[in-house]
């Protein structure tokens, strides 16, 4: 069965074509952030009409990459939730109107499920179960996977993500949206070991983060060098950007070693857009090769938002038969905040 899927829960427009035996068949994305950085951020209206100016060029962009025609599509696919409501809708419009046209299934996927199982797009690819940490602009945290759709919250942050703590930061700097890859590029010119900063809940007990205090320890350290030197040089904002980057990587592979060997699991999968740096990739490669495991990264262009991770988890649900493709109701709505385990078999 070939599956098309549509993401616009946020700043991306993505739509993909997976066959649930070959996988993946093509998958276009467009991203807005040319746009939003005249803004500093997304403008959530501007998103949303954005979306609906790129997904059907999308769309026929991705059926003439894989030489598909619509009446070969078996099933349509779309993020329901989280994420603005007001992109969401484009997208299960779009879709619930493709399936309603042509008297196919929608199938509603969460956001976070796209995140968790885009791993296996790669090759080679994690078996179950294992241990994912999930972290993107808005979320941060720990999982375990027994399989599609059985997922068991370990951790995750009681404040910012560890995304937004990027972002945040980054902005604190004067850099320039968005903030968490301008402050990782900066980030390789630095010293880490100038500023001193705190590794937020580093040793608690649990599996959970906190990064607002280290947000608040950068405003304190550039308001004391304004305070000193009128303004943060190049080299200081370099060397504050690496002691940010290297604060939020320790916590974060501190916390993953930590689920790796509570739960006894030796493979480790990273999804979402901070799964893209490099300096948190690293530590884990070399945490996990410590402690005799694996470490799972989706490839870079799966980081972000995709259509291609929400046509595949809908495709691994069809394949685990947790779907029900006689369903042809095509009355929706969609969910900007949806939890992850309300998508659980058991839950």
């Amino acid at each position: 069965m070939i599956i098309i899927g549509f993401e616009s829960s946020c700043d991306e427009t993505g739509v993909a074509l997976v066959c649930t035996e070959r996988g993946l068949l093509a998958h276009a994305l467009h991203s807005q952030i040319a746009m939003h950085q005249e803004y500093g951020g997304v403008v959530p209206e501007l998103a949303s009409r954005d979306h609906i100016r790129r997904v059907l060029p999308l769309t026929r962009q991705v059926l003439q990459q894989a030489g598909v025609k619509a009446d070969q599509i078996g099933a349509v696919a779309y993020t329901a939730g989280p994420g603005l409501a007001g992109a969401l809708l484009v997208g299960a419009s779009v879709a619930q109107s493709f399936a309603w046209a042509r008297g196919l299934p929608a199938i509603p996927i969460h956001h976070l499920e796209g995140h968790l199982l885009s791993p296996l797009l790669a090759s080679p690819r994690p078996g179950f179960p294992f241990v994912a940490l999930l972290v993107s602009g808005g979320h941060t945290q720990i999982m375990r996977v027994d399989g599609v759709g059985n997922y068991q919250l370990l951790g995750e942050t009681l404040d910012d993500a560890a995304g937004e703590a990027f972002d945040k930061t980054a902005k604190l700097m004067g850099l320039g949206y968005p903030g968490g890859p301008a402050l990782s590029r900066l980030a390789q010119q630095g010293d880490a070991s100038v500023y001193d900063l705190p590794r937020p809940m580093l040793h608690s007990r649990d599996l959970d983060f906190s990064f607002s205090g280290l947000k608040t320890a950068v405003l304190t350290r550039v308001k004391n060098i304004e305070k000193d030197c009128g303004q943060l040089s190049e080299q200081q904002r370099a060397d504050l950007a690496a002691a940010t980057e290297a604060a939020i990587v320790d916590v974060l592979a501190a916390k993953s070693i930590k689920a790796m060997k509570q739960t006894g699991l030796k493979r480790l999968v990273v999804a979402g857009g901070v799964g893209a740096n490099s300096h948190l990739r690293a530590k884990l490669v070399q945490a996990m090769s410590k402690l005799g495991g694996e470490v799972f990264f989706p490839p870079l262009e799966f980081c972000t938002d995709n259509g291609a991770m929400i046509a595949f988890a809908a495709a691994m649900r069809v394949n685990a038969e947790l779907v029900d493709l006689s369903d042809m109701r095509h009355a929706f709505t969609v969910k900007p905040r949806w939890e992850l385990h309300d998508v659980c078999v058991d839950s």
